[in-house]
């Protein structure tokens, strides 16, 4: 059983996702929060596998709500309700540890397959997330701090990790490498293990702030 906690502070949108994903077969909406803050105190109590966290909010919104979330000692994953005119807040939700975006527009099917794919330790990264990822380096391309070191990488799981950058999906990657997806799914579970990364969305800002990827247009 999925266990889900949906933050956000429209009344009418937390009941619909709530209604929505409680007539799911294997998921349980455990609570909601109309800001970060109470977010944190259920999430504590509800011990949630998934967390669809609005972003914007009053009292604590949800990027350093979800910063907060994950420096405690949670298995718990975050997904991120956005929209179309959030550009400036990606960049600083995937810092935090957020595994994912979802538009709040998005269909009842698409709603559903993320939290499952959240849930399963996958990271949600639409190529237009990917690239407004892109576009937040191209315009600060020097990274602060020391940019993190690759040298524990096989040629190949560079590769694997380039591609992972420019938003192609496993199947994707094993198509454009002529592998096995399983394959392209264990180069995925090295580069992460190695690095020491959370998920593969956090693997993508690691390739940009190495320079592995430059900033540019996604082939």
């Amino acid at each position: 059983m999925i266990k889900v906690v949906i933050v956000d502070d429209q009344d009418m949108v937390r009941a619909g996702f709530a209604a929505l994903l409680a007539a799911q077969d294997g998921i349980e909406v455990v609570g909601q929060a109309a800001d970060g803050e109470a977010a944190l105190t259920v999430c504590a109590a509800a011990e949630p596998d998934v967390v669809l966290m609005d972003v914007r909010m009053p009292v604590l919104d949800g990027v350093e709500a979800t910063a907060r979330l994950l420096r405690t000692p949670t298995h718990a994953r975050v997904l991120m309700l956005t929209t179309f005119d959030v550009d400036d807040y990606v960049y600083s939700a995937l810092r935090a540890g957020a595994s994912g975006f979802l538009l709040k527009d998005a269909t009842p099917e698409d709603l559903v397959s993320a939290v499952r794919v959240v849930a399963a330790g996958e990271a949600l990264l639409a190529p237009t997330v990917t690239s407004r990822l892109i576009a937040h380096f191209a315009r600060q391309p020097s990274a602060v701090g020391t940019p993190p070191s690759l040298d524990g990488l096989t040629p190949r799981e560079r590769e694997v990790l380039v591609l992972i950058a420019r938003g192609l999906s496993n199947k994707e990657i094993a198509a454009r490498l002529v592998v096995a997806e399983q394959t392209v799914k264990t180069h995925v579970g090295r580069i992460l293990a190695k690095l020491e990364l959370r998920d593969r969305a956090q693997a993508v800002m690691v390739a940009y702030e190495s320079g592995l990827v430059a900033p540019g247009v996604i082939e």
